[in-house]
């Protein structure tokens, strides 16, 4: 008994020194697995003076440190750094990586508001309109053009996904509910999504910055599960510099609740003292040099984490036994499959499966098919099938062309796919897609008729249903919200799947 209850007092000053933050105790643990540490920072306020230097300091730090970050940087905040003369800031902040905050970011109407009401074509237009100038600013300001996006606040939209991947931007970084899957990194929107994560969250300061120690034992316990998983993991954490010396956020003062000042009555936020502001950077400090003495840390930017998350499946070719694989994982819930080197989403699969049947169809010989892009999800919502149809081969054929047709020229999933003069939805049209591949490669010759079952899209389940939590924003006028951009964004999980880390040791 006392042998036991030595062991037990032992295990409990381990935990102890771990929780205490002594320093990495597991460091010499798990060995396989690399930490990989998305830090950004939303680089947002163009108001206090006071944010330029902390933002400086924060890239100076990191530097001096060996660490490069991502700054999420707001268009006109990047403007009013230069027209403050602050070359400075600009420079600091140019040795990391610039990512895109948005043009005015709390000025109405925010991008939720503007898009809350548009379709899917008109808010990818609108978001180019209202949004491309602060990201060109940003270009020409620091040099470089920014790799990633992530939106103002909780001012989140689907449509922006659509803006961005024509603009060459490769990566959604932010934290935000309303899309996500089991709070690990995935591609949404032709976007690597590093979005709706677990642990970041649990790493940020409570509102007096006293909780270092309790974070430095949460990585430590995030450190050891991850490290010890040969392909690693990945934490994204994010700081806004503004809040290391302000104790309100400045567009809260300004905008709140759908205020929208003209700029000469903006007012500036209260500042913590020095004592206040030297807590916040002890706290951040401290945590950052305390991961990085992990054997198997590594700090990576937006572009670095894309190579991590590089997309297998994109450029390949797909053979005939492939696709037989793939076309036999469809069924009436209809999602994304995820195998063993790659990840397909089901407007992937949709596409290859579709250029299968029709190279058939023209009596093509069957060659593997190279997937060269994501289709984007339909623009509007399919009336339901509520039974199934038949339809002869002849029919299937010919509607199969038409929708080759309408993926090449609009490169999305169609809304509804027309039968002759029966309209169904695209997720029944799959699933017949699927059944038809797979007997044209089990018999080499089409079936006299197709059945076209009822289905329903199953990945929409990771895309949220339009609730106050969504948009609790303090900008947002009261009772903001918006169940259509919801019901765009399921449309959008067409395009979702998991992404998938090479293994780096």
């Amino acid at each position: 008994m006392r042998r036991l209850a030595g062991l037990a007092l032992l295990s409990a000053v381990l935990a102890g020194a771990l929780i205490a933050g002594a320093g990495p105790l597991g460091a010499e643990g798990p060995k396989e697995g690399r930490v990989y540490i998305a830090l950004w920072f939303d680089t947002e306020d163009y108001i206090l003076p006071q944010s330029d230097d902390a933002a400086k300091r924060i890239a100076l730090f990191l530097t001096q440190q060996d660490i490069r970050a991502t700054f999420k940087v707001v268009g006109e905040k990047g403007r009013t750094l230069e027209r403050r003369g602050r070359r400075d800031v600009i420079g600091a902040l140019a040795h990391h990586e610039i990512g895109y905050h948005s043009n005015t970011h709390s000025q109405h109407p925010t991008v939720a508001e503007y898009e809350s009401a548009l379709d899917w074509e008109s808010g990818v237009e609108e978001f180019s309109r209202r949004e491309r100038p602060g990201y060109d600013d940003l270009r020409r300001i620091f040099g470089q053009a920014p790799t990633c996006y992530g939106q103002p606040g909780s001012s989140w939209a689907p449509q922006p996904y659509g803006a961005l991947k024509n603009w060459g931007v490769k990566v959604y970084l932010d934290e935000a509910p309303h899309v996500g899957l089991e709070g690990k990194p995935f591609w949404y929107g032709g976007l690597l999504n590093i979005f709706n994560t677990k642990e970041g969250p649990q790493l940020r300061p409570r509102d007096d910055w006293s909780n270092l120690a309790d974070s430095k034992a949460k990585f430590q316990q995030f450190y050891t599960g991850m490290s010890s998983r040969p392909e690693g993991g990945i934490i994204s954490l994010y700081f806004h510099p503004c809040e290391l010396v302000h104790r309100e956020f400045w567009d809260a003062v300004n905008f709140a609740r759908g205020l929208n000042p003209p700029r000469e009555d903006w007012k500036l936020p209260p500042m913590k003292t020095a004592e206040e502001s030297d807590k916040a950077f002890q706290y951040f400090e401290g945590l950052v040099t305390y991961m990085k003495s992990f054997p198997h840390v590594e700090f990576v930017t937006a572009s670095e984490a894309l190579d991590l998350f590089r997309d297998a499946a994109q450029q390949r070719v797909f053979s005939m036994q492939e696709l037989g694989d793939i076309a036999k994982q469809v069924d009436s819930e209809v999602t994304f499959e995820a195998r063993e080197n790659y990840a397909l989403s089901a407007s992937e699969i949709f596409v290859l499966l579709n250029r299968f049947v029709t190279g058939v169809i023209r009596r093509k010989a069957s060659e593997p098919i190279l997937l060269e892009s994501t289709p984007y999800g339909p623009g509007s919502p399919a009336v339901e099938l509520k039974a199934e149809i038949t339809v002869p081969w002849s029919q299937f054929s010919r509607t199969a062309l038409d929708v080759g047709g309408f993926l090449e020229t609009r490169g999305q999933i169609p809304g509804q796919v027309w039968l002759g003069s029966a309209a169904v939805p695209p997720e029944s049209y799959f699933v017949a897609l699927a059944r038809v591949t797979s007997t044209l490669l089990l018999k080499g010759e089409p079936p006299e008729s197709v059945s076209v079952p009822p289905a329903r899209l199953a990945a929409a389940q990771y895309v949220a249903q339009d609730a106050s939590a969504l948009w609790e924003w303090p900008i947002f006028p009261p009772g903001f919200h918006s169940p259509h951009l919801m019901e765009l964004a399921r449309l959008q999980a067409w395009t979702l799947k998991p992404a998938k880390m090479r293994r780096t040791q």
